[in-house]
C-alpha cells in the first residue's frame, strides 16, 4: 500500500519561499509520475505541477510558471516543490499524489492520480 507524506508547509509572507517535500513508500516510486495539487477553502482541487517518472518532463499550471519548480529524487523516493515569490493566492492545502499507471507522462489530470498524501498547509500573508 502506497504511503505519501508531505512536509514543509507553513506561514510565509508574500514574496517569500517554501519548499515542500513528499516521501513515498510502499511502491516502486521510480516508475510513477508524481504531482502536486492544491485546494483552497471552497475551491476545487487543482494541479500545481507534475513530473514524469524519469524526471525529465514537467508540467506547471500557468499561475506558477517561473515561480515553482518540481523535482524528484528516485534514489530517495521523494518529490519536492520549490515555491518562490509566493502570493496570497497560493494559500491552500498542498497534496502530493502518485500516478495510477507506470511509465506515465507528467499528467495534469486529477483522475490520473490514485494515491494521495494527507496534505500540508501553505499560508501566504500579504
Amino acid at each position: 500500500q502506497v504511503q505519501l507524506v508531505e512536509s514543509g508547509g507553513g506561514l510565509v509572507q508574500a514574496g517569500g519561499s517554501l519548499r515542500l517535500s513528499c516521501a513515498a513508500s510502499g511502491r516502486t516510486f521510480s516508475v510513477y509520475a508524481m504531482g502536486w495539487f492544491r485546494q483552497a477553502p471552497g475551491k476545487e482541487r487543482e494541479i500545481v505541477a507534475a513530473i514524469n517518472w524519469t524526471g525529465d518532463r514537467t508540467y506547471y499550471r500557468d499561475s506558477v510558471k517561473g515561480r515553482f519548480t518540481i523535482s524528484r529524487d528516485n534514489a530517495k523516493n521523494t518529490v519536492s516543490l520549490q515555491m518562490n515569490n509566493l502570493t496570497p493566492e497560493d494559500t491552500a492545502s498542498y497534496y502530493c499524489a502518485m500516478g495510477r499507471s507506470r511509465y506515465a507522462p507528467a499528467t495534469s489530470e486529477l483522475a490520473d492520480y490514485g494515491s494521495w498524501g494527507p496534505g500540508t498547509q501553505v499560508t501566504v500573508s500579504s
